[in-house]
């Protein structure tokens, strides 16, 4: 089954990110200045702050390298243990660019004036001290983070339930439409309409792409049903999908904003285009509707309540990586859920 939002947050996560590689390179700078400002007058600064910052990087660069290959090792691992991980690799790390150090530099005149030995031990002690204090701030900003997520779930859960009888009015109401005149029909807008409440009811979830397009062709069918003509869908879409999760009834209420506020309200309907292009490291489905003409009648609210529910779900699912924008560009309102692969 399809990881929920919380478990697809992962402690190591933002290590990949390249602001985080920016900011422990940025810090260990930092580290190494207050180191060299703290020696003698004796020692050459300059250089004192060259071999510093050079043995600083090299140990934060081979550590996140250890989590990084480690982290597929580590996913069903809590974020305890993935801590103790951490602080192990940064000590690994120490051990390891001061034995190359020794290796390169010992009989040089870089060679550390109190001795390879006790450079050994004031590294690692620098280290051991420097991965406490992170940490401390680690956990801090876990648990500062999972309570997020918890909050996130209240507003989730909060939003679902004012979705579910837009669905059902909606629904009921082109059903009863359909029954006398066209009962086939009927009977498939209910079995979509089974279909759509199951996903409903089930509450948030992460679920495979291809079953959340399935559930917007069936939202897309229902309201086919009511508007006929006027309303044209365009799906460009590959084949197969990708087969990355993504939360349950996510795309779906764009869809619906798409027909409510570019079809519903124009007297000759409109277009709407779905697309999916995926890149490298990102999955981006664009939807597109056109906008109605001047003078028609407005619906009752704006791209809101779907479009709130869609990025809140979204956020939720890939701690803060994905995202859904909106835009008019061209006389067409274009939707962007743009999601990390």
């Amino acid at each position: 089954m399809p990881a929920s939002p919380q478990a697809a947050l992962n402690p190591l996560d933002p290590l990949s990110q390249a602001q985080t590689i920016i900011r422990i390179m940025l810090t260990g700078e930092a580290l190494a200045a207050l180191l060299t400002l703290s020696q003698s007058a004796r020692v050459d600064l300059l250089t004192y702050f060259g071999l510093a910052s050079f043995t600083i990087q090299w140990v934060a660069l081979a550590s996140l390298a250890m989590l990084y290959l480690a982290r597929r090792h580590l996913l069903r691992v809590s974020p305890t243990r993935i801590a103790a991980v951490a602080l192990a690799a940064l000590l690994c790390s120490t051990w390891l660019v001061t034995a190359l150090a020794w290796a390169v530099l010992h009989d040089t005149w870089l060679v550390p004036a109190e001795g390879w030995p006790v450079f050994a031990v004031k590294l690692t002690t620098l280290a051991l001290l420097v991965g406490l204090l992170a940490l401390v701030a680690f956990h801090s900003h876990w648990r500062l983070r999972q309570l997020a997520v918890r909050a996130k779930q209240a507003e989730l859960e909060a939003l679902q339930a004012r979705i579910r009888p837009h669905f059902l009015f909606n629904t009921l109401n082109t059903g009863a439409a359909l029954v006398h005149q066209r009962p086939e029909d009927a009977e498939r807008l209910l079995l979509d309409l089974a279909d759509l409440f199951r996903a409903a009811l089930a509450g948030p979830r992460a679920i495979p792409l291809s079953e959340e397009i399935a559930l917007s062709r069936r939202y897309a069918e229902i309201e086919g049903l009511r508007f006929g003509d006027r309303m044209r869908i365009h799906w460009d879409l590959p084949d197969p999908l990708p087969g990355r999760a993504v939360p349950t009834l996510s795309i779906q209420p764009l869809i619906e904003n798409a027909i409510r506020h570019g079809v519903e309200p124009s007297p000759s309907g409109g277009d709407i285009h779905v697309r999916l292009d995926v890149a490298r490291d990102m999955l981006s489905i664009l939807i597109e509707n056109d906008l109605p003409p001047a003078g028609s009648t407005a619906a009752r609210a704006g791209h809101k309540l779907g479009l709130e529910s869609s990025r809140a779900r979204i956020q939720a699912l890939t701690g803060g990586l994905g995202d859904v924008a909106t835009r008019i560009e061209n006389g067409r309102h274009i939707t962007l859920v743009t999601l990390p692969t």
